[in-house]
């Protein structure tokens, strides 16, 4: 899965974006909250297919214990992964196994090698990119979803793709997601759609993980200077009350 990168001629001039869908997240509004189901199984989507390609350089396995993984379930994700330490007391650089505490595995070594194995374009690091746009999941959502034949008349060169909702409409990216590509094991059916809306679940959490403390602090304060403000009228009141009678 080679995610919102864009060859140069990828994101050419032309065609006609479409308005994005409408689909709904449960941490939209001031009372949302994030859905741990769902970000487990946008987890997984990302695990299975974006990693292959795209790197989250902010996130440590560790991380994961916030969207409802235990101790135990981390040790062993983080396990499947060697990664590079070192120096040692040779002053060699050696593989180990992935510990909770480490960031997650990068698909490439560094920039050119990615470059030299995504014929030049370098794939984009996913950690903040549900906030990159406005539209945020939502444009990540359309985006995924939003392969179709280009229009009638129109010509894609070799390695473009076709997508009403990216701009241009032109894409260097082919689609990433079909049906049954990542087996869910609750019971979540496994079409396109559903793995599109728990991957940009997942990816507003990595970009915004406490989202929902900043909810409820705000909530709270909001509260706060409610009541506040109720107990400043009811003095300004008695005092007024008082000046009236002298």
């Amino acid at each position: 899965m080679v995610f919102l990168f864009v060859a140069p001629q990828a994101h050419a001039a032309g065609g006609n974006t479409a308005e994005l869908p409408d689909v709904h997240f449960s941490f939209e509004g001031p009372f949302g909250t994030y859905d741990r189901g769902a970000l487990q199984r946008g987890f997984q989507v990302y695990k299975n297919v974006c990693s292959a390609c795209h790197a989250m350089k902010y996130l440590s396995y560790r991380n994961l214990a916030d969207m409802g993984y235990s101790e135990g379930q981390i040790k062993a994700i983080a396990a499947d992964y060697e990664v590079t330490d070192g120096p040692n007391e040779e002053g060699e650089m050696f593989e180990r196994t992935a510990r909770p505490s480490d960031k997650f595995k990068a698909p490439y070594a560094n920039d050119a090698q990615a470059r030299y194995a995504n014929n030049g374009a370098l794939p984009v690091d996913l950690s903040l990119i549900a906030k990159a746009r406005g539209e945020g999941p939502h444009y990540l959502y359309g985006l995924l979803t939003g392969y179709e034949a280009p229009p009638e008349g129109v010509t894609l060169a070799i390695g473009q793709h076709w997508n009403k909702y990216m701009e241009g409409n032109k894409i260097a990216m082919a689609a990433p997601l079909s049906d049954d590509v990542v087996a869910y094991e609750d019971g979540t059916p496994t079409t396109k759609e559903q793995y599109a809306k728990d991957v940009s679940h997942f990816l507003m959490w990595a970009a915004e993980p406490k989202m929902e403390v900043r909810k409820r602090t705000g909530i709270k304060v909001v509260l706060f200077l409610l009541a506040f403000a109720g107990i400043m009228y009811a003095v300004k009141k008695k005092i007024w009350a008082d000046l009236k009678k002298k």
